[in-house]
Order: structure tokens, then sequence, then C-alpha cells
């Protein structure tokens, strides 16, 4: 790719002149239609070292309202971003809805700069360039415009700006030793772009290749790139916009003709109906039910729940020293029928755990600042840092549970999140977590003994709402969801436990026992 780029492109001071005053007015206004319709933006600038990405952002931003932007530089990671997840430091910084976000470097660092110098070994390299190729799809497919700049330059090119700069003490600080190594090794650093550009290069976040040499002629093409690219993005938006108010009149249209003409169908419309319903039934039949498996007349006696409480807190207190120790993060998930147990599991698990090294994540609705970006946004910010441990109490599974059945988010959403959320446990595995969802089974007539004991016990009429009984009305719609989620997101690297939850004594040993053993199996195999 690179090798076929023509870097003797130029633009005359005149030509520049003359183009760039329309291409800045432009741009501000379509910035301001991206806030109207609520478009994320990223923009990434990446390419050789001195190629000028800063001094090229500089001019981009000029023309842009300041209060609508944020500009992120990547460059080494600190040592609270080396704690977490590669991916967390970037995914804490994707634009709200309406919001332009613009990356001094990247996410690509691990399989540029990283990959040159040896952090990132060759073996990992499949798993970076998935996991990038992964958060670029779930933000386009969020309605986030991606827009990725290669700024390219030549080796002689190169090593002249980085003489010019290393002469004059005010700006010598800006080129660094590995600057100097990747410029003598240009050709090895060059292949490694070209393996970036050729495994990142997709239909939904494209390269834009930019000739550098010239540096007039690249601030006009990254003017005019980014211009087409939001203009693009705007009218999509708007034709969906449009499509989808045209469907929603047409339903309603549909369906007030339905109620005017009573029961009149025909034959073939009630036939068609049937033949749905009855095909529904036979397929639910044929559905594997991994809930039907589980056997809820398990229990424990209070005495033997005792012991063994008080034998596996014991392990889990000195177990949870080890992993701060080894520096092992763990993620914990919670999920559950209503009453299902899941704050009396969460109780004992953390009665006996260091409470510095814990943080129980309670899981509400979305708030306004949740909802402006992608659902695992705020999921992402939550995960535990190296050495400790991030307890969910709900998840990002409500996802594919209650905003699938409510409605809150579209079909086609709900079904891709299955594979962004394994795609997300997938980069938690490889960042060394320990990654466990448990799903608190109790049957409807356990749920309603539980509901009514906590309307008549004043100390407990807080934890149960209106809400609570209208969701037991939607029982087997949620048993299908759940049903489903299981299996399709019940990985080796993130598997999903069942936990026989009508005896609560049980249970909490149960969700002790698994992360006991998860976390020795663990401390075995370092």
């Amino acid at each position: 790719m690179l090798e076929k780029v023509d870097l003797t492109k130029k633009i005359s001071k005149e030509e520049y002149k003359e183009k760039m005053p329309q291409l800045e007015v432009r741009i501000g206004r379509l910035q301001r239609e991206c806030k109207a319709l609520g478009i994320p933006v990223l923009i990434v600038f990446e390419g050789f070292g001195a190629a000028g990405k800063g001094l090229q952002i500089g001019h981009l931003i000029q023309s842009m309202d300041p209060r609508g932007f944020e500009v992120h530089p990547i460059k080494n990671e600190t040592e609270e971003e080396r704690m977490h997840p590669f991916m967390w430091r970037f995914w804490t910084k994707t634009p709200a809805r309406g919001r332009i976000a613009i990356y001094d470097g990247s996410w690509y660092r691990r399989v540029l700069i990283d990959r040159f110098e040896k952090r990132t070994k060759n073996k990992d390299l499949p798993a970076a360039f998935h996991s990038i190729n992964s958060f670029e799809q779930q933000l386009a497919e969020d309605g986030n415009l991606i827009i990725k700049l290669f700024l390219d330059i030549d080796k002689k090119e190169q090593k002249k700006r980085f003489d010019k700069l290393a002469k004059n003490k005010e700006t010598a600080w800006r080129v660094s030793q590995g600057d100097r190594e990747r410029n003598a090794h240009y050709d090895e650093y060059a292949a490694m772009m070209e393996d970036m550009l050729f495994k990142t290069d997709t239909d939904y976040a494209p390269w834009t290749i930019i000739e550098a040499m010239d540096r007039r002629f690249a601030t006009l093409k990254i003017y005019t790139t980014v211009i087409k690219a939001m203009a693009d993005q705007i009218e999509k938006v708007q034709r969906q916009n449009t499509e989808k108010a045209a469907a929603k009149a047409e339903q309603a249209k549909a369906e007030e003709g339905i109620q005017s003409a009573g029961t009149g169908k025909n034959g073939c419309e009630n036939d068609i109906e049937e033949i749905a319903r009855e095909t529904d039934a036979e397929m639910k039949e044929l559905q594997v039910s991994i809930l039907s498996k589980a056997d809820l007349t398990l229990s424990y006696t209070r005495e033997e729940y005792k012991e063994k409480l008080d034998k596996l807190q014991k392990k889990l207190e000195k177990l949870h020293g080890e992993l701060y120790r080894r520096r092992i993060p763990v993620v914990l998930g919670f999920e559950g029928w209503d009453a299902g147990g899941k704050g009396g599991a969460i109780k004992r698990l953390t009665q006996k755990m260091d409470p510095r090294g814990y943080v129980v994540n309670p899981t509400a609705s979305p708030n306004d600042i949740e909802k402006a970006h992608h659902y695992l946004w705020r999921f992402w910010r939550a995960m535990p840092k190296d050495g400790h441990v991030a307890i969910f109490d709900r998840t990002w599974y409500g996802r594919v549970m209650v905003e699938r059945i409510e409605g809150f988010c579209t079909t086609e959403e709900w079904k891709r999140a299955y594979k962004e959320i394994n795609d997300m446990e997938k980069d938690l595995y490889d960042a060394g977590a320990i990654v466990i969802k448990f799903w608190m089974h109790i049957d409807k007539d356990e749920q309603e003994r539980r509901f009514r004991e906590r309307q008549e016990n004043p100390e407990k009429q807080w934890k149960i709402t209106d809400e609570d009984w209208r969701n037991r009305e939607k029982w087997d719609q949620y048993e299908d969801a759940v049903n489903e989620m299981l299996m399709r997101t019940s990985t080796d690297y993130a598997p999903w436990v069942v936990v026989e939850g009508n005896s609560k004594y049980y249970a909490r040993v149960k969700v002790l026992k698994t992360v006991v053993d998860a976390i020795e199996q663990r401390l075995r195999e370092e």
C-alpha cells in the first residue's frame, strides 16, 4: 500500500489560500450538524514520526467550536493505564453523542511502536488486531463516525525533520531515542505499518493515506477527507431518521386500519398468523433450556452452611491478598431473577475481603451521560485494575434481557450484543482477568414467597417495587432470553455458572466455592 503512495504531491501557496477559507467554514457547519443529530466522531491521526500530526491537529481544530471537541495525546501508558486492559483507556476516551474526539496517536500503538520495541510479542498480535477491529466495529455500529488518517513521509524527510527539531532547544525534547531508532530501521517499521493498515482497513473504519511531505497538501487533504466523511454520515443519519419516521407513521396507520376494521382479516392473513404461532411454539420446544436442568431442591442445613461458609471465607481472605500480590484482576458478574439472592451472595462473598481491594458496582438504569455513549462504556470504566476485584450487581447483560424485552433497544442492537459482549470479556481475559458470571436461579413460587416476605417486613419493603411484580408477568419471555444468553455467551474464558438458589444457604456457598476454585486454579497456572 505505502509503496504506491505518491509522496511528490504538492499544492501552491496561492491555491491553498484560495481553497482553505471555504473548507474551514464547511467543517464548522458540519460540526454543528453532527451535534444536532447526536453523531459522535472519532478522528485518528497516525503515521510516521515527524509527519506533522500535531501540526495538522492544530490546523483542524482552529475551524471548530472548542466546546465540542477534545484532543487526546496518546503516549506511553501511565501506571494506572498499565494496570487495566489495554482498550480500557480508549473506551474511557470515546466521545458522547454529538461530540468529537481527536487522537494524536491511538490504540494502534499496541501494534506499531509497542510491536517495534517488542513490548507486544508476535504471539499477541492476532488478539491485539481482533480487539482493535472489534472496538471500531462496535462503535461504528452504534452510530460513531470513525475517521482514520495515516500521515506518510519518506525516510530522508523524516530524518531531516528530526534533525531540525533537535537543533532547537525548545523543540529538541520532541525527538526521542525511539524516534531515532525507528528512523534508522525505517523499512522494518514501515513493514509493520503496512501490516497494520492491511489488517485494520475496514468498510466501517477505513484508512486514508495523507501524503505529508508537503504540509499544505496534507492540510487540504485532511480537511477534505474529514468534510466528506462527516457530510456522508450526516446524510446517512438523516435518511435513517426519515425512514424510521415513515415506518412509524405506516405502522400507526396500519394499526388504526385494523382497529377500524375490527376482525376483518381475510383467510390468508389468519392462516399466516396461525402458522407463525405454531412455528414459534415448535421452535421453543426444540430449544435447549439450560435453566430447566437446574436442580432447585439442592440445599444445606444451617449447620452445614455455617461450616462451609466459614472455611470458604477464610480461604478467600488469603486468596484475595495473593491476587493483589500477583496482580491478577477479577471480574464477577451477578444476574438473576428479582429476589434471586444476588445481594446476599455478594455480601457473603465480600465479608472477609479487604475493602480496599474490591468494588461492588450496582447497575441501575443508565443516566443521561451513560445514554450518550455506547452501552458498554459505563462498564468499561468500572473494570478493575490489576490485583483488584470488580463485582457487578446486574451487568452489561441487561442489553439482551430487560432492554430486549422492554423494547429499550432495537432487535438489531440486542442481537449483535452477544458478539460485542463476548469480545469485551475476551479482552478482559487476554489482559489476565478471571471472569465469572453467575445466574442466581429460583423458581416462580419461591420468588412469590420472597416478594410477600419483603412486603410484610418493614425493614425489607424498600426491596420490593411494583415493577418487580410487573416483571413476573413476563417470566416466560425472560426465561427464553436468559436461556439464549447462557447459550451464546458462556465461554471457556468467561463462563456462566447457574446457581440453584431456592436454598439461600446452598446458593451462597456455591458462589463462594466457584470463586475460590477459579482463583486457586489460576494461581496453579501462574
